[in-house]
Formats: C-alpha cells, sequence, structure tokens
C-alpha cells in the first residue's frame, strides 16, 4: 500500500525529464492554535502545552508525519486570547522527520506567552491563521485546529466570518476542553454538551471538518493525538490525484 502511495506521488509531483523541479511540494499546512485567555489556569495552560508536545511525538503520530518526506505536512503552532492576542511559538516548518517533531515540541517548554486575561477570540484567531496561511505555499491542504474551553466574546464571532473570503480553502477543526476533573459529571457532560453544539454550528468548517473532546486538560494530550491522526492521515490515491491541481 505504501509502496502504491509513493509510487502516486511520484508520478504526481515528478515533472518529467528536462524540467527543473518546484519547491517541495507540502502537502498540508496545518495550524495548530491554543486558547490561552483568562479562562485557563496556569496549570491548564502547562497541562495543555505538554499534552501538545507528548502528542507530537506519540509513535502513530510521528509515522503519521513522516510517511511520505517529499511531500511533508508544514506546522505552526500559536497561542491566542484576545482579538489582537496571538504568539507564533512555531512559525511554518517542514516536518520530515523525528527530529524535527522533537525540535516542534521542545519549543512548547519555553515560557508562557503574552495572555489577554478578560478575552476569547475564536474569530481573531481563525484571521490571524488565515493572514499566516499566505506565508506557505500552495499546499494541498490547508488545515486550522482550535482548542478551547470558552465562546468567543471578543471581535467578530465564528459565525460572522461563514462568507469570508479570507477563510476559502481552509478546513477549520475543534479541539473543546471539556470542564476539569474536579466538576461533578452532570455539570462537565453539559459543558461538554453546550460547546461542542456551538463549535459544530459556528466555528468548525470545510470538508471534513470535525471537533473532538478533551475531558478536561487532563484529557487534552489524547484528545489532541486522536485529531492529529484524524488530520493529517495520508492521503489516498484519489486525494493525491486531485491535490496539486
Amino acid at each position: 500500500m505504501m509502496r502504491a502511495v509513493a509510487l502516486a506521488l511520484a508520478a504526481l509531483v515528478g515533472l518529467g525529464p528536462g524540467l527543473a523541479r518546484a519547491e517541495t511540494p507540502c502537502r498540508q499546512a496545518l495550524a495548530l492554535g491554543m486558547d490561552v485567555s483568562a479562562s485557563v489556569d496556569a496549570a491548564e495552560y502547562r497541562l495543555q502545552r505538554d499534552g501538545l508536545a507528548h502528542a507530537l511525538l506519540d509513535p502513530a503520530v510521528v509515522a503519521a508525519f513522516t510517511a511520505l518526506p517529499d511531500a511533508p505536512v508544514t506546522l505552526m503552532i500559536f497561542e491566542w486570547s484576545g482579538y489582537r492576542s496571538q504568539t507564533v511559538l512555531l512559525p511554518w516548518t517542514p516536518i520530515r522527520s523525528r527530529d524535527d517533531l522533537r525540535a516542534a515540541a521542545s519549543v512548547l517548554a519555553g515560557p508562557s506567552g503574552p495572555r489577554n486575561e478578560n478575552a476569547t477570540a475564536i474569530g481573531g484567531a481563525a484571521l490571524f491563521a488565515a493572514r499566516a496561511f499566505g506565508q506557505v505555499g500552495d499546499c494541498w491542504r490547508k488545515t486550522l485546529d482550535l482548542s478551547g474551553d470558552g465562546k468567543n466574546n471578543d471581535g467578530p464571532t465564528p459565525g460572522m466570518l461563514a462568507q469570508d473570503p479570507r477563510l476559502d480553502g481552509i478546513t477549520i477543526n475543534g479541539l473543546v476542553i471539556g470542564a476539569g476533573s474536579g466538576t461533578d459529571a452532570t455539570r462537565r457532560n453539559a459543558h461538554i454538551g453546550e460547546m461542542v453544539a456551538y463549535f459544530q454550528r459556528h466555528v468548525i468548517r470545510g470538508p471534513g471538518a470535525f471537533t473532538e473532546v478533551a475531558l478536561g486538560f487532563e484529557g487534552f494530550e489524547m484528545a489532541m493525538r486522536r485529531k492529529l491522526l484524524r488530520e493529517i492521515r495520508v492521503l489516498q490515491f484519489s486525494e493525491l490525484a486531485s491535490g496539486p491541481r
């Protein structure tokens, strides 16, 4: 199966004898945006950063990222809170090896960035990512992964951006973070249900867009692992054939 995929990829990206090859094809530009607004306390902030770092180094995730090194996933990681509060932790970086992922994970061990204590701007995070996608080449897919535990309360709402051309061609997936382990089951389930409905209706968009759920920040690592495996699966032949057009 992998040999067939590799042959299909070679046929699609090869330009034939006598022609110079263009820049290395990018099969997917993936931006990971983490909510660091006031609802995220210091312990939860650390769980979120460490959870993403561990998820990136999970063997299955590493295998998915590195399955096609000649057409890598290009990764960016940023934090967001208010409408004008976004911090890039990892600029666009092609991921071709485990060492690339280890280097990406290492930035998450660094100091925390600035935080807007009173604002959650999901729409602002989406627009920030849209501008950032303009910095990468003609990737076959552009995917924004937004994690959060609250609704938009600053700047344009995600619903207001439903027809915004700046987000054309970008698939937005969501990771809803439910109430923490100290919350009773009824309240936690109510919060998760409300947030999933909000993300499904207002946040996610594009072909195959989906919402993943973490049971509190303690469950962030496992939820992120599941989410990454869905987002960066190796393309099937039919998708490869239509991708570079």
